[in-house]
């Protein structure tokens, strides 16, 4: 039977309706490998003279560089130094589009998050952790948005692996609905929403795709789309940035793990994930928030109903979802 499941956090509602799909297994892409793009025309692989320097980090140093951070050559902000200010057009209300767009780019170009080495995977988040400190200083900029893209249809322009990151004025609005849904929810209940959750998916064992000590990925109860996991830090923390180095080496091994079940059990579709945390400023406001991350692969895509109505419809229920993907 098809069911509405309701967000513990946003209050949003979805459509559960599994017998739309007739095999969940027919959602999936056909299995094919996936095409690597020539080293010879990557931009990445001479920084210098793809015109990518100078760079804002290099680690451990030019010639070894493992990881570079770099401004994007195409960024949808960019930052002079001056901080926006707000102006009016009639009943509109505008903002000048400061922030700063940069990459963090991995060394080889085919390994990815999920086939780097924990070690590795656990340095790439450190030095995210560092850019959030950075940009965290600059008084203009109020949110760091970073997500990885893999794969055309998930937005993906490139093949060498590289994750962005986009600092904003402002908070964006789906941040801002979960930020008020967990204020809201503590208010009430004096307790974190996202804990509750993870103390009820603990226990039932159903949805959980992998976990560690420090961590744990879920296929979420309320899944917007199929096959849609969420890592969480066990220990509550609002901020990523502030999150402790164990902490981040049990989230950064999990989510490999994760990257790598649906790789294999899911025939390698594109993806997108994103680090939801709190904002880098104001931070005493948002002690009830846990920050996560949510991993999207492209199986579906939303038609004239979610569109018009932003009620989504997932075909597959997670608990299948969780089981397929635990292979």
């Amino acid at each position: 039977m098809s069911e509405f499941r309701q967000d513990l956090v946003s209050g949003d509602w979805i459509i559960l309706a599994p017998e739309r799909a007739k095999r969940p297994h027919e959602l999936l892409p056909k299995k094919k490998k996936r095409p690597v793009a020539p080293k010879s025309t990557c931009p990445f692989e001479d920084l210098r003279k793809s015109g990518n320097w100078p760079p804002v980090l290099l680690v451990p140093n030019e010639k070894n560089w493992r990881v570079a951070v770099i401004p994007n050559k195409y960024p949808a902000l960019r930052h002079d130094g001056l901080c926006p200010s707000f102006f009016g057009l009639g009943p509109y209300q505008l903002l000048g589009g400061i922030g700063k767009h940069e990459l963090v780019v991995t060394r080889d170009h085919e390994k990815n998050l999920a086939h780097m080495s924990v070690k590795d995977g656990w340095e790439l988040f450190r030095i995210l952790q560092a850019r959030y400190r950075e940009l965290a200083k600059d008084t203009c900029l109020l949110y760091t948005s970073t997500f990885f893209n893999w794969g055309e249809s998930a937005g993906a322009s490139l093949f060498h692996p590289h994750y962005q990151m986009l600092t904003l004025p402002i908070v964006p609005p789906d941040v801002r609905h979960s930020l008020i849904g967990s204020l809201n929810y503590f208010k009430k209940h004096r307790r974190c929403v996202h804990c509750e959750i993870l103390r009820f998916e603990e226990k039932s064992k159903k949805r959980i795709v992998a976990e560690n000590s420090g961590a744990v990925a879920v296929a979420p109860f309320l899944s917007r789309q199929p096959f849609e996991v969420t890592v969480f830090p066990r220990r509550h923390q609002p901020y990523f940035e502030k999150t402790s180095g164990e902490d981040l080496k049990s989230i950064a091994a999990v989510l490999q793990a994760v990257l790598r079940k649906i790789e294999k059990n899911l025939r390698d579709p594109d993806l997108n994930f994103f680090i939801h945390t709190a904002p880098l400023k104001h931070q005493s406001q948002y002690k009830p928030y846990h920050w996560h991350i949510e991993i999207l692969p492209k199986i579906s895509i939303p038609a004239g109903f979610e569109l018009g109505t932003g009620v989504e419809i997932n075909v597959i229920d997670p608990d299948v979802a969780a089981k397929i993907m635990r292979k």
